[in-house]
């Protein structure tokens, strides 16, 4: 997770910016999906998985949006989509 944040970070304490917090949340997303695999039940984290993938989803769509360059970018490092 923090290999994919520092590549993406503007500078060297960015914690803030569009693209790092989407490669955060790619990880979070990453640990509930499995956590949800072996714990079914578990409805309270998979309320948090829905609103990780949500939220960054608000977020990818705010980078398309204003910087399209940067988002090509976010959706390359981190394997998003097709």
């Amino acid at each position: 997770m923090k290999n994919k944040s520092k590549e993406l970070s503007i500078h060297e304490k960015d914690t803030g910016s569009s693209e790092v917090q989407i490669a955060q949340l790619t990880d979070k997303i990453e640990n509930l999906s499995k956590h949800i695999k072996q714990f079914k039940k578990d409805k309270h984290s998979s309320v948090g998985l829905l609103r990780a993938v949500n939220r960054r989803k608000k977020l990818l769509d705010y980078l398309k949006k204003n910087k399209l360059d940067s988002y090509k970018n976010v959706l390359s490092k981190l394997n998003l989509r097709k």
